[in-house]
């Protein structure tokens, strides 16, 4: 080697060892959250930095086929951690199906007890299938602070309601079992995602006067966008710049909502929906969030304060994927489930958000269709347009609401 080239092979040397001069850093590993459209239910798949997996609630029965295929292509592995945000059968009608597929290390649920038969299976079925069985409970040694889940890289998962025993569950509001849905905040880097389960506004009070940062880039709605949840305060909290609603084409229950959706537009949301978009998959590198829907795959770019296309494809002139800037910066072992009694008491909705619909007449019949969990008014145009013929007939309000919810629809 002459000189001349063994003096370059030393400089070159020299300027890769400055630090200013160094390779650039790798660029951070994503953070994946599958929002899988599992008709009138909630999925959610968490895929951390480092690989780690929390399944958030399991869609009704009737996902179970493409719960399961979607968890074999994502998961290598059993999932870290399953989560039910609260025991109804729109949330965890497939979960067994999606432990049996790929297995889970933890499952975790509020405790809040529930008479339902397919949650009692399926606790049996964790009970012996799962290793740890878990509540939201406070740290003992830290009261007030919330249950945090570390995913690695600095992802972080917050559980902020319920926080029983450390606070009494929600009693006495329209749903008991949805106002004590489990309630997170999934952060990364300046990313956020927020997981509503089928809270309540009573959840929401209850979150608001706890004076916490709530900003999140994405919002999964609450309760499939109908219209008790996702208030004008929770919104202007959480101040999201995406929100994703899980529900079913033209389902008997009316959501989304006209009063969700309008409240979602009002805070500037860009607003996903399964029922329309499909699967929708959020990635974030820590400072931005790129979503994608399934049926409509066109990318987006970010500007500064805004979100706005690169162009649609020619096969999808109303492309659904988008990029959206972050909003902001970055329990105890159980085996067995028992009736919790409750101390506490938050006031119900407001008269008003209950007599929405004319009271109805001594010759009002309800109906509820087959494998509903809620019941209608007889002229709800909801029944018009279901499919199904089965029907059950309740010629008394009070014999219906013993067996099921009132539909958000019609406000029997």
């Amino acid at each position: 080697m002459t000189f001349p080239s063994r003096l370059l092979s030393l400089l070159v040397l020299l300027l890769a060892a400055l630090p200013g001069l160094a390779q650039p850093s790798p660029a951070p590993k994503p953070l994946t959250v599958y929002f899988f459209d599992v008709g009138q239910g909630d999925a959610a798949l968490i895929v951390s930095p480092t690989g780690k997996t929390v399944l958030i609630d399991g869609g009704p029965p009737e996902a179970g086929e493409h719960l399961v295929s979607r968890l074999r292509e994502l998961v290598h592995g059993p999932l870290d951690l399953v989560i039910l945000t609260h025991p109804h059968l729109d949330h965890l009608g497939s979960m067994k199906d999606a432990i049996q597929a790929v297995g889970a290390r933890r499952y975790m649920d509020p405790g809040f007890d529930h008479a339902s038969a397919a949650y009692r299976d399926l606790l049996e079925y964790v009970g012996k299938e799962v290793g740890q069985v878990m509540t939201p409970e406070p740290n003992p040694q830290a009261p007030d602070s919330f249950l945090t889940i570390g995913l690695g890289e600095g992802a972080t998962l917050t559980v902020y309601w319920p926080r029983y025993p450390r606070e009494p569950f929600l009693k006495n509001t329209r749903s008991d079992a949805n106002s004590n849905s489990i309630v997170t905040r999934l952060t990364y880097g300046k990313t956020a995602f927020f997981f509503s389960g089928d809270s309540e506004a009573d959840t929401e009070e209850a979150l608001l006067r706890k004076n916490t940062d709530y900003t999140s880039t994405v919002l999964k709605v609450a309760h499939h966008g109908g219209k008790y949840s996702s208030t004008e305060a929770f919104l202007a909290a959480v101040k999201p710049k995406a929100a994703v609603i899980s529900c079913a084409a033209r389902n008997e229950y009316g959501h989304p909502t006209q009063e969700a959706l309008s409240r979602l537009a009002a805070v500037g949301a860009q607003v996903f929906r399964t029922d329309q978009d499909g699967d929708v998959q959020a990635i974030s590198d820590g400072n931005t969030v790129t979503l994608q829907a399934a049926k409509g795959r066109t990318s987006r770019v970010v500007v500064p304060g805004e979100v706005r296309p690169i162009a649609a494809s020619a096969s999808s002139p109303s492309a659904s994927g988008q990029t959206v800037p972050a909003s902001a910066p970055a329990g105890a072992a159980r085996t067995g489930r028992e009736p919790v009694p409750a101390s506490g008491k938050v006031p119900a909705p407001a008269p008003s958000e209950r007599t929405e619909a004319p009271a109805p007449s001594n010759t009002m019949r309800f109906i509820s269709l087959k494998g509903s969990e809620v019941f209608h008014r007889e002229d709800c145009a909801t029944l018009k347009r279901a499919k199904t013929k089965e029907r059950k007939v309740y010629t008394r309000r009070a014999d219906a609401a013993r067996e099921r919810r009132p539909a958000e629809d019609c406000n029997p």
